[in-house]
């Protein structure tokens, strides 16, 4: 090796080593996004940095999953590999064709091809063809891509699929890095694996992936092939008289891509009678697209009769972007099913999984939740259903909203979402229509019930004292009801104190809610502090005159009463032994409250440590560190942390939910709930945890300094490490960084504009060695360098007055 390679090399590792914590690994999607029980399938993970991908972690008992290798997406092929893929794909086919019945083979190989007569010879154009071969028997290697494996054992529609794929002009615009590079996956699923949605990542080294969705189904599984734009099995060039597949027996599952300006059909036979639910997954499999409007795959779904005749549509299903077509077959025959973008956009992870058969489906249920250990059975109605009822699980300790299903023998119903509360509860009482016959309920109350009618409006009443201070809030939409809720609070006179249409959280582009997935907040909310005794009433309707049996709601009036809920985001972490790396917590505050909250580990193995726990009054996000044990660990761990709140003497706890902060169309973010926060730890990290940071509160005097110790073990390094505050506070800035016999020490300074008096947070700091390399002899001097040693933990501190009494304030309030 040489000495140029040999420094390479170095420079690689120095800089892997430097990185590998702070670089994110990312799955752009998954294809195909989830399998049949009890099969064994081969999937392709599309991202970025999943180099050295080496272990796969998905949710739940019942699916393992292996990596196979790891590979890259396809890259403009020069003029050699061209040839040669062409050559081969050639060849293959040929092959099939010579495998086909002779009675198929004579009709695709006739024979009088003017192009298989020989050409007259000449000594010249011989020793040129001579050389071309000579040329082309030199080997060529091709791209190490998933779609050229097991060629030799490939269909001849397969082999077409491949040659649309890779030569198709929609498949040659420039490559998209964030997904250009390919985990290929073989993933095992158990006969009884549990059906649903699971998270799938990947272990690679730069450590865990976020989640992706992948879907354990009950139905068999197919995989589309192209070309199929403008029929399903149509016609491939040059094969124009080859026998077309039969048409698929339902019920199936099938998995698809989307290309730019893709559309894809299927056929499928149906007998009179069958009442047909197609329903798509696009948008349920990656919620959000950062580079696309309106921010996911907008599927759209059409069904034709095999004479070309268009009977059903659908873009949507009421306000859920994923389509579903619901369809009684009037006569025995084939169908076709066309899928595609609404503006025939398109890439590698527009993925979409259609279910179609005799399919039970939930279109409505009522009612939308229960009380905590009280046993509760909703109504449900919809299509395919041989039963109207529906257990829902009430046990305590759960997340408030939950999910339910429909199963019977080997199927397995939509997913609806229900509402888990502790308030007494009673269902609406109709005819309440005015105040007059307004329904008189007592507080805290939840009221179960439905705008019945197109224009209909539920009124209900209750008395109250003058200073009351009380809150409504529909759970609808949230729970997959139509209802696009307005609240009106009125007195006795009929005067409005309050009302809301559509209630809207956010912090800057951040969407704050308990879903994550919502961008229409159609859900009501009002607060208000009532200015006499006497009674009032809420008077809650749809903002768009709509109604029906659909159109359920659960409706909370109650007294003031704060309360809280946590998103911790990312989800997935990796920590090298004895590193530490910073989390950011998202605090939605419900009911005005505005208070201190603990956040701490919960039931955590041992050697994990939460630092900078304390949610100061006020604030709405803040970074908190977590360091992990001081040696790896063989697997990921689940980590699940909580968050409480004392309440006139009463202590609320409530669970971190961990999740993503994902951007949907180049501006707005949303927090997508995922089901684990896993946590990895791997390698080995300087020793920043050994660094104890100050366990009281630094006060720093507004327009003044405040010097911080931190302890250390007495290391030469000590004098070549160098601190900055990560995502640092405007106004605040970190000076003289000593040694001391301690360890280390540093000054805070903090100006008087535009810090405040009040303002608390917590101090990221990242360590760094600056050092100059001994020179060797017969080299030129070598420069300074500067390596990242890892963050050090959270440090809490607030900005104080010189002046007493100064109210505690934070400056990351959010203005919703």
């Amino acid at each position: 090796m040489s000495l140029f390679h040999k420094m390479l090399l170095c420079g690689i590792v120095s800089f892997s080593a430097m990185t590998a914590w702070a670089a994110e690994a990312e799955v752009g999607y998954l294809f195909p996004a989830g399998g049949q029980q009890g099969t064994t399938i081969r999937i392709t993970a599309g991202g970025q940095f999943l180099r050295g991908a080496d272990h796969v972690y998905i949710s739940g008992d019942g699916v393992t999953a292996k990596v196979i290798r790891n590979a890259r997406g396809f890259q403009n092929l020069n003029g050699d590999q061209r040839r040669e893929l062409q050559k081969k794909l050639k060849e293959l086919r040929d092959e099939r064709i010579k495998e086909l019945p002779p009675d198929v083979r004579a009709k695709l190989t006739p024979k009088n091809n003017a192009a298989s007569k020989k050409a007259p010879t000449n000594k010249k154009n011989e020793k040129k063809a001579e050389e071309k071969e000579k040329q082309e028997t030199k080997p060529v290697k091709l791209p190490d891509h998933p779609l050229l494996d097991d060629l030799e054992h490939k269909s001849l529609r397969q082999l077409a699929d491949i040659s649309d794929q890779i030569f198709m002009p929609r498949n040659k615009l420039q490559p998209n890095r964030q997904l250009a590079e390919i985990v290929v996956i073989d993933v095992t699923i158990a006969p009884d694996a549990e059906p649903g949605f699971r998270e799938l990542r990947l272990s690679t080294r730069f450590g865990l992936t976020n989640p992706m969705v992948f879907q354990v189904g009950t139905l068999p599984e197919t995989r589309e092939l192209e070309p199929n734009d403008t029929e399903a099995y149509q016609k491939i060039p040059g094969l124009n008289d080859l026998p077309r597949p039969d048409p698929l027996n339902l019920p199936i599952v099938i998995n698809g891509q989307i290309r730019p300006g893709d559309v894809d059909r299927f056929r499928f036979k149906a007998k009179k009678g069958q009442k047909l639910v197609i329903e798509t997954h696009a948008r349920s499999l990656i919620p959000y697209l950062a580079d696309a409007v309106p921010g996911w795959f907008q599927a759209t779904v059409a069904l034709y009769t095999a004479s070309g005749n268009e009977v059903a549509f659908a873009d949507d299903f009421r306000f859920n972007p994923d389509p579903v077509l619901y369809y009684e077959i009037t006569r025995d025959g084939n169908y076709e099913l066309e899928i595609r973008d609404s503006i025939y956009r398109g890439r590698e992870d527009f993925v979409y999984r259609v279910e179609i058969g005799e399919l039970p489906f939930i279109t409505q249920m009522f009612p939308l939740g229960g009380k905590e250990k009280a046993e509760t059975t909703a109504a449900i109605d919809g299509w395919n259903l041989p039963q109207k009822q529906l257990s829902l699980d009430t046990a305590a300790g759960s997340a408030r909203i939950r999910k339910a299903v429909f199963k019977d023998d080997k199927q397995v119903s939509n997913v609806v979402p229900y509402a888990v509360d502790t308030l007494p509860e009673c269902n609406e009482n109709e005819a309440n229509n005015d105040v007059k016959t307004a329904q008189k309920i007592s507080l805290p109350k939840i009221i179960n019930g439905r705008i019945a009618v197109a224009g209909d409006r539920d009124v209900f009443e209750f008395s109250a004292k003058a200073g009351d201070e009380i809150t409504a809030e529909v759970y609808a939409r949230r729970l997959n009801s139509p209802l696009d809720s307005l609240l009106r609070l009125t007195d006795a006179k009929g005067s409005v104190i309050e009302w809301n249409d559509d209630y809207v959280v956010k912090d800057s582009y951040l969407h704050k809610d308990i879903v994550g997935l919502t961008t229409h907040h159609a859900d009501a909310y009002l607060i208000a502090k009532l200015p006499q005794a006497g009674p009032y009433y809420i008077h809650l309707s749809d903002s768009q005159n709509h109604g029906g049996d659909a159109f359920a709601y659960r409706l909370h009036v109650k007294p003031k009463q704060p309360d809280f809920a946590l998103r911790m985001t990312p989800s997935s972490l990796t920590i090298p032994a004895r590193g530490i790396v910073p989390v950011t917590v998202h605090v939605l505050r419900e009911n005005g409250f505005d208070g201190e909250i603990e956040v701490s580990l919960k039931k955590a193995p041992p050697g994990f440590e939460l630092k900078g726990g304390k949610i100061p009054a006020g604030c709405d996000r803040i970074r908190m560190t977590l360091s992990g044990p001081q040696e790896p660990l063989s697997e990921p761990v689940d980590l699940k942390l909580q968050g409480s709140i004392n309440v006139d003497g009463k202590t609320i706890t409530r669970d971190v939910v961990p999740a993503d902060d994902r951007m949907q169309a180049f501006l707005y973010r949303h927090l997508v709930p995922s089901e684990q926060c896993l946590v990895q730890v791997k390698g080995k990290q300087w020793f920043t945890q050994s660094i104890e940071v100050p366990d009281a509160l630094v006060k720093v005097p507004l327009g003044g300094s405040k010097q911080v110790t931190l302890k250390a073990p007495k290391r030469p390094v000590l004098k070549e490490l160098r601190l900055q505050m990560q995502n640092a506070p405007d106004g605040l800035s970190l000076e003289n960084v000593k040694v001391i016999p301690e360890g280390l020490s540093f000054t805070l300074k903090a100006d008087k504009e535009p810090l405040t008096a009040g303002f608390a947070d917590n101090l990221i700091i990242e360590a760094f060695r600056e050092y100059t390399p001994a020179p060797k002899e017969g080299q030129p001097a070598p420069k300074q360098r500067r390596d990242s040693m890892g963050v050090i933990g959270a440090i809490p501190i607030q900005i104080v007055d010189t002046q007493p009494s100064v109210a505690v304030k934070s400056a990351q309030k959010s203005p919703g």
